[in-house]
């Protein structure tokens, strides 16, 4: 058989080839932009010049430079040309819009944004994703390891492989060491719970912890951003040394003393205006009088006085939108918070270096990139218009350049086909699934098992690890204590494939057969990109092998979302649970779960 990681290493590798890469490496033919008027990303006034691009970077910038003989000359004439832009608060999830990674990736490049921030995104999905990216003209994408307290936004619903749980500084310093295998390129810190007055209160992460992860971070050179929407919590994440605030500070006006902490700290911010803009571009128009709707333009009303105030007082604002989330887009969203950063009070030109220059600042990428000099990535965006005049001109994008690449707009090579797939093909593996044998904890097809209890601020209690099995060999053992809550749920997944980002194809299968011991009923399910099924499993005290036939899966109706049809195609996770009255307590153990 062959050896586990060589196989997931095997399907990785046919997931790249799935088309050419098209962004990945620089272009070495040479580029002349010419007659554009340029905006250098410093704030400077826009001036006439050629642009000469060589092996992905900027060569020559000036109004008498002569495009070289042989160069590949892209006539810009009447074009404004721009770096790049960034948007460092995104979410590639499922339940965005777009909602898939290419189209996601494509939606990016076609607003001009060339380098993203995606904070939704388990550690164990990165190297997949990386592969997958460079088979995709897309932006560059760092990757945010996700931090929060027990009972803190973003750990209540997420598992711990998802968002890591901590609430003391030996719990912060112990997951940056946890993280630093699969490389993060930077730290989301959620440390505030504040529910903006809808809800009860997420917990919050306590100064000397965040302080803690701030310091361990920068050990590793990683910047920490968090989620921050409170003025006082703003303050002790200036004092514990955060890098810079995702989102607007919502609660009230900034006080004197704490937009002093957020000054002597240098500590920048992303408002993400976008997400909470009440009257969303394309929906109706909300009734500003509604008592359930009035609150929310109090509370972007001050997060757009505050943006102002701390830009007045120096502090660097960068750009994020927090898409991804609902009635936020991705792509199109970058470019309405430069509109909303002029409404705060920015310059046109200011919001354009805030889009630029001032969050390369915030991710320390500005010796690589985010202006228009010697020696940057071309990644650059040519608009049709004047948006240093007019901010609303930045929707006007004719074309776009990923590390000297034209990837969009007139004279562009069309989109590979990776592009217009949904998901990656489906890879086949064995029929063995997870016989708990490996000392490392990971399944049989190196994946990460991940405890999947119920969502919410009471969640159940789980403990999952591998036991000795009597007459030899080891199953995983399930204990749960379950929430108190309507059909509490404890569970465990199996992804198929790392990360959970490539589906595998079962139709070479007719079930699922597992070895089960426990106290009653359980579900079987198989989740992937088209849905989720499942079929009842009954388990005693003494082992017993069970089969599910892929006939008996039924769909899993998510909350108004009716269930689909069952597809043997684009599975990802086996995963075996069960809920029982509030507050009991419950337990399985399962052993060689397998495809027959």
């Amino acid at each position: 058989m062959t050896d586990p990681k060589v196989r997931i290493g095997l399907l990785l590798a046919s997931a790249a080839l799935l088309a050419s890469p098209v962004v990945a490496a620089p272009n070495s033919e040479v580029v002349a932009i010419v007659g554009a008027m340029v905006f250098d990303g410093t704030g400077a006034a826009p001036r006439a010049a050629t642009v000469i691009i060589e092996n992905g970077r900027i060569r020559q910038v000036g109004a008498g430079v002569e495009a070289p003989g042989g160069a590949k000359v892209i006539d810009a004439r009447g074009k404004a040309l721009l770096p790049g832009f960034f948007d460092l608060h995104t979410h590639w999830t499922p339940a965005g819009n777009p909602a898939t990674t290419p189209q996601i990736a494509t939606a990016y490049v076609a607003a001009g944004v060339t380098t993203v921030n995606d904070f939704h995104e388990q550690p164990e999905s990165y190297a997949p994703r990386r592969a997958w990216l460079s088979t995709l003209v897309a932006p560059h994408v760092n990757f945010a390891a996700r931090i929060s307290t027990p009972g803190g936004h973003g750990a209540d619903w997420g598992d711990q492989s998802t968002t890591i749980w901590i609430n003391t500084p030996e719990a912060a310093r112990a997951a940056i060491a946890k993280l630093k295998p699969y490389e993060p390129d930077l730290i989301k810190a959620f440390t505030d719970g504040w529910r903006y007055g809808l809800a009860p209160d997420n917990t919050s992460m306590d100064e000397w912890t965040l302080r803690a992860l701030t310091e361990a971070a920068h050990k590793e050179g990683l910047e920490v951003l968090t989620h921050t929407v409170t003025v006082d919590r703003g303050a002790i994440a200036a004092r514990a040394g955060v890098d810079s605030l995702a989102h607007g500070l919502q609660d009230r006006e900034l006080d004197p003393k704490a937009l002093a902490d957020i000054v002597t700290s240098k500590m920048a911010m992303a408002p993400t205006l976008a997400v909470y803009e009440p009257n969303k571009p394309g929906n109706p128009p909300l009734d500003r009088t509604d008592p359930k709707v009035a609150p929310r333009f109090v509370k972007f009303g001050y997060a757009l006085h505050n943006v102002k105030t701390m830009y007045d007082a120096g502090v660097r604002v960068g750009l994020g939108t927090d898409a991804g989330m609902p009635g936020t887009l991705h792509g199109r969203s970058t470019l309405r918070e430069m509109e909303l950063l002029v409404e705060a009070g920015l310059t046109p030109s200011q919001a354009l270096v805030a889009a630029t220059s001032s969050s390369a600042r915030i991710m320390h990428q500005d010796g690589d990139r985010g202006t228009i000099a010697v020696g940057q990535r071309a990644d650059l965006v040519l608009i049709d218009g004047k948006p240093w005049d007019r901010i609303a001109d930045v929707y006007k994008v004719s074309q776009v350049l990923i590390d000297g690449n034209l990837v969009y707009g007139t004279g562009a090579p069309t989109l590979p086909a990776a592009n217009a797939r949904t998901q990656l093909e489906s890879a086949k593996i064995g029929n063995l699934v997870d016989d708990f044998e490996r000392v490392d904890q990971r399944s049989s097809l190196d994946t990460l098992r991940l405890e999947t209890p119920d969502g919410g601020m009471d969640r159940t209690l789980e403990i999952s690890q591998v036991v000795p099995r009597d007459g030899g060999g080891h199953a995983l053992s399930v204990s749960a204590k379950l929430s108190i809550k309507d059909d509490p749920y404890a569970g465990i997944a199996i992804p198929l494939t790392r990360g959970s980002v490539q589906g595998v194809d079962l139709r070479g299968y007719k079930g699922v057969r597992v070895d089960i011991r426990g106290d009653g009923a359980y579900a079987l399910k198989l989740n992937g990109f088209g849905g989720s099924w499942a079929a009842p499993v009954s388990a005693s005290q003494d082992w017993r092998a069970v089969d599910v036939p892929f006939s008996a899966l039924k769909p899993v109706v998510m909350g108004k979302r009716a269930g689909t049809p069952w597809s043997a195609d684009g599975l990802v996770q086996v995963e075996l649970g069960a809920t029982r009255d509030p507050g009991e307590r419950i337990w399985m153990q399962i052993d060689n779960v397998r495809f027959y």
